[in-house]
């Protein structure tokens, strides 16, 4: 196992995490689950709803050369340097400081704007009573991220991991009682419309996955090294795919008004007669974009220590510090942050990803001759990340 020149495997010096805990850190990154089930995909299917199942399936294997680039890399790499150490190893320092200022960029206006979305956008959607309130709420969230954040990695950990495992099972759940005869879900497999649709339908999905490469400025972290790296991003990916295709027959046979609501998974369950559950999710979802932010400020912090060699509390300290600030600072137009934020974010995500797949044949020759597979692995997963690209400029359909 290599790692960073001059950087330690782990950033820190807490105990590593146990493979099981990394799987669920990555679930958790990964959408996370509930948020993909009943926030994102419906909003992305459009006229694809009825095969919302095929449309699942498709982005799934959209998505796997992506995943394959990163496994590839990580056989060799496991650091706190994460895609930066990918592209340092293949195309040296320089290149890689472009990319990591690209990352950064990215996942900086991310944390400010997206606890805004959380108080303004999703909780609305499931307590409309919650309106007077915000501004308080909002910087309340922002301490609570920040304080999972500043905890030992151990226990921010665990908590991502129990978050991941209510997310699988609320989602299932969900899943049962929107699916029925009813609901018309039997055909979510068979495709409905065009062919153009779905396979667009099938990209903006598959984007959806892209924090999964989160975990890996963790990797260092974890016990067994490259071997449980690379076994549980896979393996917690894997979950988020198939759970996403369960959940995606329910939304085959949802109604154009759920679709077309706030919180569609929210709009089921009440539709379903399940106020209850209508609610626990309302919440599970807010969970559920909240541990993608605690999941990104770790993925800074150890970034930032590579780059700056400062200690990572301390640069954690400085992060939370301006995540605090930026969630304040954002209550001055709350309406327009998201929006304003959002497009800037996402292009510059792209392309930091998109330069980590340009140079993938480069390293995988090791100096030695290219390889018709590695170029192909490089050449799918970039088209992905330049369909992103495409798709926010043109759609910006989610975040």
């Amino acid at each position: 196992m290599t790692t960073l020149r001059g950087a330690p495997a782990a950033a820190t010096d807490a105990a590593p995490m146990s493979r099981g805990l990394f799987v669920g850190l990555t679930v958790a990154a990964t959408g996370g689950p509930l948020a993909l089930a009943a926030l994102y995909l419906p909003g992305v299917l459009a006229e694809t709803a009825g095969s919302a199942g095929l449309v699942a399936v498709l982005a799934a294997a959209m998505f796997v050369p992506t995943l394959a680039v990163w496994l590839a890399y990580s056989r060799t790499i496991v650091g706190a340097g994460g895609l930066y150490a990918f592209v340092e190893a293949a195309a040296g320092r320089r290149v890689a400081q472009v990319q990591a200022g690209l990352w950064v960029l990215s996942y900086l206006l991310y944390l400010v704007y997206t606890i805004t979305y959380i108080t303004y956008d999703v909780l609305p959607g499931t307590f409309t009573s919650l309106a007077g309130g915000r501004p308080a709420l909002q910087i309340c969230i922002a301490v609570v991220i920040a304080a999972v954040c500043l905890a030992p990695l151990r226990f921010a950990v665990m908590v991502l991991a129990v978050v991941a495992v209510l997310q699988v099972l609320l989602t299932v759940a969900l899943a049962l009682v929107v699916t029925g005869p009813r609901t018309g879900s039997a055909g979510a497999f068979t495709a409905h419309g065009p062919g153009g649709g779905l396979l667009l339908a099938g990209g903006n999905t598959a984007i959806l996955f892209v924090c999964a490469s989160l975990p890996l400025f963790l990797g260092g972290e974890v016990a067994g090294g490259s071997s449980s790296v690379r076994r549980g991003l896979a393996s917690g990916w894997a979950v988020v795919a198939a759970v996403t295709v369960v959940a995606a027959v329910g939304i085959a046979g949802a109604s154009t008004a759920v679709l077309g609501s706030a919180v569609p998974g929210v709009q089921a369950a009440t539709d379903a007669g399940q106020p209850v559950l209508a609610s626990v999710v309302g919440i599970g979802v807010c969970v559920s974009v909240a541990a993608v932010v605690v999941v990104e400020f770790l993925a800074v912090s150890r970034l930032g220590h590579v780059l700056s060699r400062r200690p990572v509390p301390q640069v954690s300290r400085l992060l939370a510090a301006v995540m605090v600030a930026g969630a304040a600072a954002s209550l001055a137009s709350p309406d327009r942050i998201y929006q304003d934020l959002l497009k800037p974010s996402l292009v510059a995500l792209w392309l930091a990803q998109l330069v980590v797949f340009v140079v993938y044949p480069r390293f995988a020759a090791g100096g030695g001759r290219w390889r018709g597979r590695d170029v192909l692995l490089a050449g799918a997963a970039s088209a992905l990340m330049l369909f992103g690209l495409w798709s926010t400029i043109v759609n910006q359909v989610t975040s």
